[in-house]
Order: structure tokens, then C-alpha cells, then sequence
């Protein structure tokens, strides 16, 4: 595959870019002594030229490079065809490569190299490419992982470059259509053309402001003028150390340079077509590189696409949440419908809850500011669909489940890499199934952390009560309930419920699977003592702890004058089994609306009636898989994976989530609360006060 090498073999790179970068090092490359010379001719295409012709004498190879970043400097303004004028200058036989063969590798091996090492960090995101079919095949490998892509080039906007590619006949009739236009004065065409160019670059701005990713050479970027870089990746080439500097401190979070680069310690970076010329001047062939040579050579020198992190290593990540009113209260929050309901008769606020289940999504708020301790980032949005739980229950599983995919496909464009259903759009139909196939990105219903959420809310309320007697190891000696025993998350809350108490009574109506579920708690060999019943008002001053999971949407869940005094109430459901109603009939009873985590760092993001940075549960869930970098469908359907459950226990810890304050139909509990509630609940069980 190669030659006998002289003594030094001299690689000369001509430059239409400005002449600040250039070197002349020596350097040894797969086992070969290299002179190697970057000569910039500041967009003076003349002068290249002539270095070519004048370096072909003696150089084993030449590389010509630099049109496109001396134009996007403001350095050049002419045709990018004139660099075949440039090479042709070359003295034959001398190769004179501009790195588009190596270069089309490079940049498709960094984008899979980064997808296995960062899973996931393409996966939606929003793309703006500047500079021209230069980075045509990153696009390209980038489009397997995102739709979101914005181009600078109004040909790249249109797809013109994949059409011509897709039907060699386009080409055909576009080279016979534009000869006419290629021969007008530069000043013709470029009158022509600048209205395209003008509003292709405004939307691309317009775009860049809200982006993850970036396409470019260092020099494109700083012509487009993009000063806020701040948390986002750069897809790049040939990056120096000055450069990343640069980089780092206007806040980039990850730069992938495409172009690797063996001579670091010489302080000399190289561009893909320096890389080629030197490989051509190896090669056996009359200057030709073959696959097979390109493979070995790249093997050989240890050549890799460089994964930089200016900044120390980060992960920024994107959710999507879906809300829905829980009723007619909600409208307040929302101008003008707030106003509406606020200044109309029952009968006009019940007619627009219907209408506005018909309304398509609409973006409630944007999430900014969450940090996990291990330096992961996320941002979401929390997407309303505007069916209250009376209305998605009066329709068809499919009206709603064509709004969530409306949901869906707003959260794709907005570059969400996964999304919750929250509420009662997790309960509709399939549980989430139906729409986690069609939906364009992974979906879950944030039933395993709502499980996980409820247990964990009702140790804390029962510690604080002190009411129930409690071993070292914090189990519950005493009786249990969990009415709904066979849903999604009561089926896991019976399971966490039968470690950690002495008896458990399993309550639903559901007979058949109610005694399945008996069965395979007890193979699982519990600490209590496992019961069922159809219904939970026989049984219900007994109870030490209930956990209501029905999702009865307003049904009759249990009679709460029947409760134990003390007894805590955890009701895992949304909307809620117990209403405030209810709840203030029994003022020695704690009732604990499950599921609120406290996110972690410095939350940003609209009231959706919790403590600023508290949120339920089930989004909480969505939340830990992005800062995870999990974007996986995670928990749908009916059935919980216990695993799942712990592993999102685990997960929720590891990156900084918190059981906010548990709080109740009237708000946070205090400390005055909970005491006037032990007061209550010991006078009523006959307790002196003071014992």
C-alpha cells in the first residue's frame, strides 16, 4: 500500500482564510517524517494559485482549503467553484486533494462515535446548519436521530442538494437551467440571490437562538454572528486550543471537532484535506486512496473524532409534560379564560369546558433552571390539552388519544426528547400504550415514581405524627389498606406496603384479579399478612395507613368518617379520590396528596398549584429520565414493574430529587398543622392530652 518515503516528505496547505493560522512544523505520521506548511492567501484567489503552482515543485502533496470559511469571514465574495482554478494551477501528477472523500468519513464516524458514548444527545434536537454542503454529510447522518434541522443555505432549506442526489435527471435540468445564470456578472447574480439568502438567514437566526446543536466551522460561526452559544453542542472541524478557549467562554457545553488531530502537541491543527494530502503522498496508486486505504491509514495513526467539553463534562436534556384542567378552577390560571369564568353564569363556564376539549395543545409554561447534583441539566415544557376529567371520560379513548398526539408532535418541534402524561391522560384508555407507539418520541406515564412517591409521602407523614408505632428499621406495626389495590400504581403500593406493615388489606372490586394479586404478593413471601375485601368501609378503623389509587374521577372512594383518628390518608390519585369536602369532616386525620418531589436546583416555571420547584410525581418521573439521559419509554400500561419502581427510587436520589413538603387539599402542612391533627386524634381515640 505504500512507497519508500525520502527523508521528508512536504505537505503544503494553501489557504483562501486569512493567514493568522499558519505553521510550519515538522511531524511524524504513521511512521513517515512530514514538513508540514499552511500558507492563507486572505480570500485572494490569484495568489493561491500561484503558491500552488509555485509549491507543486517540490511538495509531495498539496491541500487546498479555505473558500468557504474566507467567505463566510468576509474575505472572499466569489464563485466557490473558483478553488478547481486554484488546484488546476498544480504541476501533474502532484495530488491536490480539498478533504471531501476523508472528510464525508470523518464527520459521519463523529456523529455515531458521539451517539455511542452520549445516547441520546442527537435525539430531537434542535439543529441549525450553517456554511453549505460542506457539512452535507453530518446532516445527513444527523437526520437518522432529529427532524429539527435549520439551514443558513436556502438551497439546504429546499432539500435541492437531496433532490439532485435522489433523481440525477434534476440535476440534469438544473445545470441546463442555470447555465444562463452562471455566466451574469458577479454582481447580477449575487443581487439575484441575496433576497433568498437574506430570509433563509433570518429564520436560521431566529432558530439559533432556541437550538442544541450547531453545525459549523469555526469561521461560519463567527461570521453568521452568533454570540449566544451558551449550553449548546457545536458540530465542528479542526478546532485549535485558542479556539476552544474562545469557545468555552461564551458557554458551549460540548464541542465534537470531526477532524482529529495527531500534531496537538506540536501546536499545529489540521484540517481533513491536510490529513488526506498526507495520506495520498503514502499511497502506491498514482496518488489514489481506495476505501480499504483510507480504513488502514485512519486504523494505523489512531486517528479519532475528538468529544470536548470546554466547560467540564455536562448533559443539557429536553421534556415535555402533558397537563390538563382538573377541573373548572384551572381556567383562572389561564387568561382570558380566567376572566370568563371569573365574570359567567354556571351554565357559560360549563359550555366552555366542553368547547375547550375540542382546543389543540397549547404550551402552559417552560421549565428552566433544573441541576442535578452530577452537573445534568434538563429544560421542559408543561403542554395543556384541554379536556377536564369530565370530558375525557364523556368522550371516546380516542378523541383523547388524538390530542395527545398532538401534544406529541408540539413536543417534538419543540425538541423534547421525552414526554409525560400527567393526570388523567395517563388513566384514558390503554394507559399510555396506544400512544407511546404512535407518538414521535418516547413516552411515559410516571406511574412507577408516583408509586414510589406515595410510600415514601406516607412514612414521612406517619414519623411526623408519631402516632403509629414504628420498628428500627422504620416498618409500620400495625394495619394497612390500599383501596384500588389492582391499578397501576395501587398493585405496586400493595407490594411496597406488605414489607412494611404487619397486615395488609387489598381492597377492590375487581375480585378475580384482586385475588391474583394476593397470590403473588404472598409467593413473594411478605411481612404482613395479606387480606382482601371488595370494599374498605368494614375494615376502615382499623387502619393505621390507607393509600386511596382509584382514579375514580369524583366517585364515592371510601367513608372517611369511618377512618381511625390518626389514621394516614395517602391519596395517590389524579384527580383526587377525596374531596377538600370530605377531607374537612375529619380534622384528626392527615390526609397526604401524594407524589410531590421537590426538583433540584434553581426551578423557573409557571404555578401549577404546588410550592415553587415542587411537582408531582408521574412528571418528576419524566424529569429523572432526561437528566438520565434516559429516553426510553418507561413505564406504560396498567401493570408496574416493580424494578421500575426501585430503579426510579434510585435514579430520583442519585440525581438530587427530594419528597417536598407534604401538603394536603388546603396546601403544605406545618408543624402547628400536624400537632393540631396528633391533638385531635388523640382526644377522639380517649388519649389524655399530654400522654
Amino acid at each position: 500500500m505504500t512507497r519508500t518515503p525520502g527523508p521528508l516528505l512536504t505537505i503544503v496547505d494553501v489557504s483562501l482564510a486569512g493567514a493568522d493560522r499558519d505553521y510550519d512544523e515538522r511531524v511524524r505520521f504513521l511512521d513517515h517524517d512530514f514538513r508540514l506548511m499552511r500558507l492563507g492567501t486572505d480570500g485572494d484567489v490569484e495568489v493561491a494559485g500561484a503558491l500552488v503552482e509555485k509549491w507543486s515543485a517540490e511538495a509531495a502533496a498539496l491541500a487546498v482549503t479555505g473558500i468557504r470559511e474566507a467567505r463566510a469571514a468576509g474575505l472572499y465574495d466569489g464563485e466557490l467553484h473558483a478553488i478547481e482554478r486554484v488546484k488546476a494551477a498544480a504541476a501533474p501528477g502532484v495530488p491536490v486533494p480539498d478533504g471531501h472523500e476523508l472528510r464525508d468519513v470523518l464527520q459521519e464516524w463523529a456523529i455515531r462515535h458521539v451517539q455511542q458514548d452520549l445516547p441520546g444527545l442527537f435525539a430531537n434536537a434542535r439543529t441549525v446548519v450553517l456554511g453549505g454542503v460542506n457539512h452535507d454529510r453530518t446532516t445527513r447522518v444527523l437526520r437518522e436521530f432529529t427532524d429539527n434541522l435549520e439551514f443558513a443555505d436556502p438551497l439546504l432549506r429546499l432539500g435541492v442538494p437531496t433532490l439532485v442526489d435522489q433523481n440525477p435527471l434534476v440535476g440534469l435540468a438544473a445545470d441546463v437551467g442555470l447555465w444562463p445564470l452562471r455566466h451574469l456578472p458577479r454582481q447580477v447574480k449575487a443581487e439575484i440571490n441575496a433576497p433568498g439568502f437574506r430570509i433563509s438567514l433570518a429564520l436560521a437566526r431566529k432558530a439559533a437562538r432556541d437550538c442544541d446543536v450547531v453545525v459549523a466551522t469555526y469561521d461560519e460561526l463567527v461570521g453568521f454572528g452568533l454570540e449566544d452559544l451558551a449550553g449548546k453542542t457545536l458540530v465542528t472541524s479542526a478546532i485549535s486550543e485558542e479556539r476552544l478557549a474562545e469557545l468555552a467562554s461564551r458557554g458551549v457545553d460540548l464541542v465534537l471537532d470531526a477532524t482529529p488531530q495527531p500534531f496537538e502537541e506540536q501546536g499545529v491543527t489540521v484540517n481533513a484535506a491536510v490529513l488526506q494530502a498526507m495520506m495520498l503522498a503514502l499511497a502506491a496508486r498514482g496518488g489514489r486512496l481506495t476505501h480499504d486505504d483510507l480504513l488502514d491509514m485512519i486504523v494505523g495513526a489512531g486517528l479519532e473524532p475528538r468529544v470536548l467539553h470546554p466547560n467540564g463534562p455536562r448533559r443539557r436534556s429536553r421534556f415535555a409534560f402533558v397537563i390538563h384542567p382538573l377541573s373548572q378552577k384551572f381556567f383562572d390560571n389561564v387568561e382570558p379564560l380566567g376572566l370568563v369564568a371569573r365574570h359567567s353564569p354556571s351554565p357559560v363556564v360549563d359550555v366552555m369546558e366542553k368547547a375547550l376539549a375540542y382546543a389543540p395543545p397549547f404550551v402552559y409554561t417552560h421549565v428552566t433552571g433544573i441541576r442535578s447534583p452530577t452537573g445534568a441539566e434538563a429544560e421542559g415544557w408543561l403542554i395543556t390539552v384541554g379536556g377536564t376529567p369530565k370530558e375525557m371520560m364523556a368522550h371516546s379513548p380516542e378523541f383523547t388519544y388524538a390530542r395527545l398526539l398532538q401534544a406529541a408532535e408540539m413536543a417534538r418541534k419543540l425538541g423534547a426528547q421525552v414526554m409525560g402524561l400527567g393526570a388523567f391522560t395517563k388513566v384514558v384508555g390503554d394507559a399510555g400504550v396506544t400512544v407511546a407507539k404512535k407518538a414521535p418520541l418516547p413516552v411515559t406515564t410516571g406511574n412507577s415514581y408516583s408509586a414510589s412517591g406515595a410510600l415514601w409521602a406516607a412514612h414521612d407523614a406517619i414519623d411526623r405524627l408519631g402516632l403509629a408505632e414504628v420498628d428500627e428499621k422504620g416498618r409500620i406495626k400495625g394495619k394497612a389498606m390500599v383501596v384500588g389495590a389492582t391499578g397501576a400504581i395501587g398493585s405496586v403500593c400493595a407490594r411496597l406496603l406488605a414489607l412494611a406493615s404487619d397486615e395488609l388489606w387489598l381492597v377492590s372490586p375487581e375480585s378475580a384479579k384482586l385475588l391474583a394479586l394476593k397470590r403473588e404478593i404472598e409467593d413473594d413471601g411478605p411481612r404482613a399478612q395479606i387480606r382482601v375485601a371488595a370494599t374498605p368501609d368494614e375494615h376502615l378503623a382499623d387502619m393505621d395507613v390507607i393509600v386511596t389509587a382509584t382514579s375514580g374521577a369524583g366517585k364515592r372512594v371510601l367513608d372517611i368518617m369511618e377512618v381511625k383518628p390518626g389514621c394516614v390518608i395517602t391519596d395517590v390519585a389524579r384527580p383526587l379520590d377525596l374531596s377538600a369536602e370530605d377531607v374537612a369532616k375529619r380534622p384528626d386525620v392527615l390526609v397526604v396528596e401524594s407524589g410531590e418531589i421537590e426538583l433540584p436546583g434553581d426551578v423557573r416555571m409557571r404555578p401549577i398549584g404546588l410550592p415553587p420547584g415542587v411537582v408531582y410525581a408521574c412528571m418528576a418521573e419524566t424529569v429523572v429520565l432526561a437528566l438520565e439521559g434516559r429516553y426510553e419509554t418507561f413505564t406504560v400500561g396498567r401493570n408496574i414493574e416493580w424494578e421500575k419502581v426501585k430503579e426510579i427510587y434510585r435514579l430520583g436520589l442519585k440525581h438530587g430529587m427530594r419528597l417536598a413538603t407534604i401538603s394536603g387539599v388546603n396546601g403544605v402542612f406545618t408543624d402547628d398543622d400536624i400537632a393540631r391533627v396528633r391533638e385531635l386524634a388523640l382526644e377522639r381515640r380517649g388519649v389524655p392530652a399530654g400522654a
